[in-house]
């Protein structure tokens, strides 16, 4: 019920009207059933007009913390993750991946649809970065087909480092689902699931358009924001 509140009487209205949404491709999402649907990361954006556009509940992972903080404010921010499909999970041990990998693999037993992210965290520049593996263990372990989705414009809508949204138009583009079936029995094989996820990001490209790059996006983060440290230290000095 509240999924369904935030989705068509709340957000959804004022969404629509300022990002102009629209989605090719529709018909690859299955009415029903579990799947993955892997998508590019351009802005926070992504997770709110993802779900909007597709009729089926699409369950993300997310962190626990947004889930647990105290008071009011804490309240609000559970009722709103809830709200647009979170589901939380505990990052904050040794085993944080496989608590992630576990909790993914049981949404998809049950039938979920499940959005991922494959490039583990937002693009800095726009472009599309290589893949993580989680999303090929995911889909072999749960036995489900992996649907490539093209997230267009929120990266105009919503800009890194901006914290008001700006008026534009988004597209979703959905790719035809990618079976990898012929892979059954081989989680854990590390060549497999590279190759497995070297595919998604090649069907990513091909649809966003974006320019790939053969590196992790988290480890551009760390050294931009190393080289930008240096810089400070040296302007300091």
């Amino acid at each position: 019920m509240l999924y369904w509140w935030s989705k068509y009487v709340l957000l959804g209205p004022l969404l629509r009207m300022f990002c102009r949404p629209t989605i090719e491709g529709l018909e690859h999402i299955p009415a029903s059933g579990a799947a993955i649907l892997a998508s590019n990361h351009l802005a926070v954006a992504d997770s709110f007009l993802l779900p909007l556009q597709v009729p089926r509940r699409i369950t993300f992972l997310a962190k626990r913390e947004y889930f647990t903080e105290p008071g009011l404010k804490g309240f609000v921010k559970k009722q709103f993750f809830s709200g647009v499909g979170q589901v939380p999970i505990d990052r904050s041990g040794g085993n944080a991946a496989q608590a992630a990998m576990d909790t993914a693999v049981r949404l998809l037993r049950e039938g979920k649809l499940l959005g991922i992210y494959p490039e583990g965290t937002r693009s800095p520049d726009g472009r599309l970065y290589k893949g993580k593996t989680g999303v090929a263990r995911m889909a072999l372990e749960a036995g489900v087909p992996v649907i490539p989705v093209a997230m267009i414009g929120t990266d105009k809508v919503n800009p890194i480092g901006s914290k008001m949204w700006r008026p534009g138009h988004v597209h979703v583009r959905v790719g035809a689902p990618l079976d990898f079936s012929r892979y059954e029995g081989m989680a854990g094989d590390r060549f497999i699931e590279r190759s497995m996820t070297d595919e998604i990001m090649y069907a990513l490209m091909e649809l966003s358009g974006q320019t790939y790059v053969d590196l992790y996006a988290a480890s551009v983060k760390e050294k931009a924001e190393q080289a930008k440290k240096e810089q400070q230290g040296r302007a300091a000095a």
